[in-house]
């Protein structure tokens, strides 16, 4: 009795272990892929994050999920990382959405725009609003699953020349700007150009344009805007906060097992977390490197800041009118803005203004 009771029980033992084994080889299976960024690698901030993605996903799966990032320029241009991904060139991307505006303007909704949500407001709609369903609905046209990963807060006004004292004198100004703000530009008479970071130098020292912006003080310095231009201007109105996307072909998103899938979303929100924290940590030493090297920081004038809104209402307005799109993802992120400044005012606004005047203090 004893001898059968045993035979049954490693009977069981064997069919479980035999049935237990393909079960894990189906839920870790060995996958490979390539992700290009539009980023060059002396970016340690937004390249990092390709890296960083990388590295997360390798270690939660025991190496079994290997994505392997390349820099802008060793696959593709780093303008076309969107269209590599949607074609199936590479499996994955990391890019800024607001670079493919002109296939659709929707994209930059996700990203930035001209007077949009600051950082946390912009976290917040994509993790706890409609921003996250809102992208990837939009996203299956371009047959690209997307995350948040790298997210640069709020941005500097950029690097010019001459200084910019009057709505005036973005007249004929041929500046590089990303994205959809391109066109408020336009509007205010300047000349916009999309020109990728690491050809942002030799167009400004050439001449080829009057003034850049990029990032913040920490990339900047890195790409040596400062050695051609003096005048530094904040804020980026354009760009409150800076949504960078991993951006995933569809068919290979939706081939991947649910715990792949959870692994990667983990990885792409780290990153998003990440990449902010560097640049909140390193913008300040650099800011300051800056201005001891003969940096002006000016800010944008109350009157230029209304007329850039009034010409971006304008924009928007256009833009909606002919476009469902983008109609229906504006009026969600707006909505969203205004209900979040309703609580802004009473608190975080409150407290941050205080301590910026308390500093000096001790």
């Amino acid at each position: 009795m004893q001898r059968r009771q045993f035979l049954r029980v490693a009977s069981l033992c064997l069919a479980t272990t035999a049935i237990a084994k393909p079960a894990i080889a189906q839920s870790n299976p060995a996958i490979k892929w390539r992700l290009t960024s539009s980023f060059p690698k002396s970016l340690d901030t937004l390249y990092g994050a390709s890296e960083t993605i990388a590295k997360y996903v390798s270690e939660a799966t025991d190496r079994q999920f290997e994505i392997e990032p390349f820099a802008a320029g060793e696959i593709v241009p780093g303008l076309n990382a969107l269209d590599a991904v949607s074609n199936g060139t590479v499996e994955a991307c990391h890019t800024a959405p607001y670079y493919y505006f002109g296939k659709d303007p929707t994209f930059a909704l996700f990203c930035a725009v001209p007077f949009g949500l600051n950082t946390r407001q912009q976290n917040a709609w994509f993790y706890d609003g409609d921003g996250l369903k809102l992208m990837n609905e939009f996203c299956q046209k371009f047959n690209v699953y997307s995350l948040p990963a790298a997210n640069s807060g709020c941005q500097m006004g950029g690097w010019f020349r001459k200084e910019v004292k009057e709505v005036a004198d973005f007249k004929g100004l041929k500046f590089r700007i990303g994205g959809f703000a391109g066109l408020t530009i336009q509007k205010l008479g300047g000349v916009p150009q999309q020109i990728a970071a690491g050809d942002i130098y030799p167009a400004l020292e050439r001449g080829t344009i009057d003034a850049a912006e990029w990032v913040g003080p920490y990339d900047d310095e890195k790409l040596g805007l400062n050695k051609i231009a003096k005048y530094y201007y904040y804020p980026a109105w354009w760009e409150g906060s800076t949504a960078n996307h991993l951006m995933i072909n569809l068919g290979k998103w939706n081939e991947l097992p649910k715990r792949y899938q959870t692994i990667v979303a983990g990885a792409a929100a780290y990153a998003n977390a990440e990449a902010l924290a560097k640049y909140d940590a390193r913008n300040p030493a650099a800011l300051r490197k800056l201005i001891a090297g003969g940096t002006e920081l000016r800010p944008f004038s109350a009157p230029i800041m209304e007329a850039c809104l009034k010409a971006s209402n304008e924009v928007n307005t256009a833009t909606a009118a002919t476009n469902p799109d983008f109609k229906r993802v504006l009026e969600s992120m707006q909505a969203f803005r205004n209900e979040e400044y309703f609580w802004w005012q009473v608190a975080e606004y409150g407290y941050d203004t205080f301590m910026i005047r308390s500093r000096g203090r001790g």
